[in-house]
């Protein structure tokens, strides 16, 4: 090298990074204060790219200004001080980063699901944990969560979005607890000591001024000991008013412990960040939770209740199965050496198994199989002992949460007569019961009298002369809640329940795309807007997305100022579908789900290749002919040699079941715009490539025996006009892609639905390529999607 040449941009690079490592030539001292104690010898013409020490040292602060000798060589000692219980000495990978080097992170591979198994390799298999490659730094659920919390709050965007990213791909069993509850404001755990304190590689940059300082407070979420006084992160926390309640629950105080000033538990809210981590956890839930109580209740029955390790363990499971979401006699439940707690005390508090049993996108098969779960799941709490708060939230569960009116009359009497074991009462009040029998009674009247009773209202004649005048505005409401002056508001009005009539809209919640080359405010604002619909907002208030959305009267006057929103007095139907080996469906053939019966309806879904402007896949809501055959739904192969082969669908049978010979059922061909419909079969010719899949032999798709849902009573009317909403679950289960419709007419024999290349990018994205069925077997991955299913008629 000349010595008028500069040096290469690698060897400038090198150079920066050896004077961290070496502490050379720093002008800024930091004295650290939080987690732990210790001095940095930094640049501040390095650390400026962070938007935190951008702010602090060229916007006018003290700090701006020179150090007091004013020398070329002087330091300037500033205090920093971290009351962020999540910033931990590891996130010295920051600083590293803003020099150009750093330790390479290392995710553990078997945290990482994938379509062979779903449930992360550490559940599915047993494994030794794999060898930390040479001058990695282990990025365990915990150091992602601090290096997140320590990148939003130094404003480096590059970090934070590789951060976020690697967790949203990581949530699985043993990581969807941890997540949940930072997304909450819990602080994270103390480290368990596997992983080291400082970033690997860093350890000698900084000087620790108390030895052992690296873990300064070891207050953690489950944690309410009382800390000395003169612990300085402790008093600086007693001094906050912010109480938290943590999604999972914290371990009991000791009997007799007595507190001599109240503890109070920091909530650290990350805005957008947060929220994008509990969308994809309650995504996560709304899919596998029912899968997971299925291993949950079995090792209950062997232990008091499930061990929840942080990290992943080993387990004795051969393959990822897909579980039914309350398990049959005849499926095998593989319980893993080691479990997570979720459902069990030590996981969900009771107020988010409400909402989470409660809402719309839980994967249960319909309302039956809902009151299953809850009930299952109240009872294996009540084994470990009766809370009286846990039962307040029982109460409201078990009396808002599900849906009696949508269930036969037969299964409301069998609730009726269901006693606790634990409490020797009811689960279900029998008020409730009664209620929703005289609601599924009314909407029985009038669907029978519509036809020959004319005088039955309807809001507007145009678009609505299909309605049924179920519907009314908030303005309506309010005027019914409203005091007259001869009398006032009967109290019974102001709480009645109304669910709202949907409108167009899409949206995805715990989506991890588009987050590079973002600055930080680009990335808030990505975070922000990621959906197009209002009601896509999601924070802990609405449960991340989860909440669902029926409210009082009076609440839908509070949040509807125009007064022209439409509510339903009858509960929405709720159901769930799973679709099997969807990479090996012909373009145009049709793969339906099982079919149900809803307000004199019967109603299927089903999926459908379409090739125009690129492979896509479309799901569409079907009215079922009464008089057509019904179609066999889509199941797993079971192939007949392969006795020890445990897939399983993951929906159970119906519990009133009339079976009919299966059949090849014909429909028209569609052509879907964004949202698509299918003509009514009378007024259009019927095409063999648009047939219903039906499997010969070892085929795939495979389907099962067609199975008639029981009928009550029929519809007599030719169209029916209904809103509704798909749900569809990614393979993983960690975003959910949701869309909802206004009231649309249902002929006989009518779809609609939509079709997009987010769903096949998911879940099916390396089949399909030349629309033909793979040539032998079943592929070697869990090609099911999953999705819900809320239909309404109006």
């Amino acid at each position: 090298m000349n010595p008028g040449t500069s040096p290469p941009p690698v060897d400038l690079q090198q150079h920066i990074y050896n004077s961290l490592l070496e502490s050379r030539t720093a002008d800024v001292a930091l004295h650290v204060r939080g987690t732990w104690k210790a001095v940095y010898k930094l640049h501040k013409v390095v650390l400026i790219q962070s938007g935190f020490f951008n702010s602090l040292f060229t916007t006018g602060f003290r700090e701006s200004s020179p150090g007091p000798s004013g020398g070329p060589l002087a330091q300037q000692d500033i205090d920093i001080v971290f009351d962020d219980r999540n910033i931990t000495r590891a996130g010295t990978v920051c600083v590293s980063r803003l020099y150009g080097g750093g330790p390479p992170l290392h995710v553990c591979p078997s945290l990482i699901p994938t379509k062979t198994q779903p449930l992360t390799p550490s559940f599915s298999s047993p494994s030794s944990p794999p060898e930390l490659p040479k001058g990695h730094h282990p990025a365990t659920p915990r150091f992602l969560l601090s290096l997140l919390a320590t990148a939003v709050y130094l404003s480096i965007p590059t970090i934070a979005c590789q951060a976020l990213s690697c967790i949203l791909s990581t949530v699985g069993p043993y990581t969807v607890m941890p997540y949940l509850r930072f997304a909450t404001g819990i602080p994270i755990e103390a480290s368990d000591g596997n992983e080291p304190d400082a970033a690997v590689g860093l350890e000698r940059i900084a000087v620790l001024t108390s030895p052992g300082s690296s873990a300064v407070s070891t207050l953690t979420s489950h944690d309410t000991s009382r800390v000395e006084p003169q612990d300085f992160l402790a008093d600086k926390l007693h001094e906050l008013v912010v109480q938290k309640e943590d999604p999972g629950e914290s371990d009991a105080q000791s009997e007799g412990e007595v507190e001599d000033r109240p503890c109070y538990t920091p909530c650290f809210d990350y805005g957008a960040v947060s929220n994008k981590i509990g969308e994809a956890a309650v995504c996560w839930l709304a899919r596998w939770g029912p899968d997971m109580f299925a291993y949950e209740e079995k090792a209950s029955s062997g232990r008091d209740f499930p061990i929840s390790p942080f990290a992943a363990v080993p387990s004795t499971r051969k393959r990822a199965e897909t579980l039914p979401s309350r398990p049959s006699e005849e499926a095998v439940v593989h319980v893993p050496a080691r479990l997570p707690t979720i459902w069990a005390r030590g996981g969900l508090t009771s107020k988010w198994i409400r909402e989470l049993i409660s809402s719309d996108t839980l994967f249960v098969k319909g309302e039956r199989e809902r009151y299953n779960l809850a009930r299952a799941v109240v009872e294996l709490r009540r084994k470990q002992g009766i809370d009286e708060n846990e039962e307040k939230d029982w109460e409201m569960m078990f009396s808002e949460g599900i849906y009696y009116a949508n269930m036969l009359v037969e299964d409301i009497i069998a609730i009726s007569q269901d006693i606790s074991p634990s409490t020797g009462r009811p689960f279900v009040p029998t008020p409730v019961l009664q209620a929703a029998h005289w609601n599924q009674s009314l909407l029985r009247c009038h669907i029978t009298t519509s036809s020959t009773n004319p005088s039955i209202p309807s809001p507007s004649p145009p678009m609505r002369d299909k309605e049924l005048g179920l519907c009314i505005t908030t303005a309506q409401i309010l005027s019914r809640v409203s005091p007259s002056e001869q009398q006032g508001t009967p109290d019974d009005e102001k709480g009645k329940v109304y669910h709202p009539v949907l409108h167009d809209s899409s949206m995805r919640l715990g989506d991890s795309s588009g987050f590079d080359g973002t600055s930080m405010d680009q990335l808030f604002e990505h975070l922000s807007s990621s959906s197009d619909s209002k009601s896509a907002r999601t924070s802990e208030s609405n449960f991340f997305g989860l909440k669902a959305e029926h409210k009082t009267a009076l609440e839908c006057i509070a949040n509807d100022a125009t007064g022209k929103s439409r509510w339903s007095p009858y509960p929405p139907y709720r159901f769930a579908v799973e679709f099997w080996d969807i990479d090996a469906l012909k373009e145009k053939s049709r793969l339906h789900s099982h079919t149900i019966w809803y307000a004199g309806s019967l109603f299927n879904v089903y999926v459908q290749v379409v090739r125009k402007k690129g492979a896509q896949l479309g799901i569409y809501l079907h009215r079922q002919s009464s008089v057509d055959p019904i179609p066999g739904p889509s199941s797993p192969l079971q192939p007949v040699r392969e006795r020890s082969h445990n897939r399983v669908p993951s929906l159970p049978h119906h519990i009133p079941t009339s079976p009919s010979s299966p059949t090849i059922h014909y429909s028209p061909s569609i052509h879907p715009p964004s949202r698509s419909v299918t003509p009514n079969s009378a007024l259009s010719t019927s095409h063999a490539s648009d047939k219903a899949y039906q499997s010969f032999g070892n085929a795939i798709p495979a389907t099962a025996p067609p199975v008639a849902p029981v009928q009550p009573y029929r519809d007599p009317r030719p169209s029916v006009a209904a809103y509704f909403a798909v749900s569809c679950m990614s393979s993983t289960g960690s975003s959910v892609t949701r869309f909802t419709s206004v009231p649309d007419t249902f002929s006989v024999s009518q779809s609609w639905g939509w079709k997009s290349s987010s769903l096949r990018s998911d879940d099916s994205s390396d089949g399909i390529d030349d629309g033909q069925p793979k040539p032998s077997g079943p592929a070697p991955k869990e090609v099911s999607l999953r999705a819900t299913v809320l239909l309404g008629v109006v």
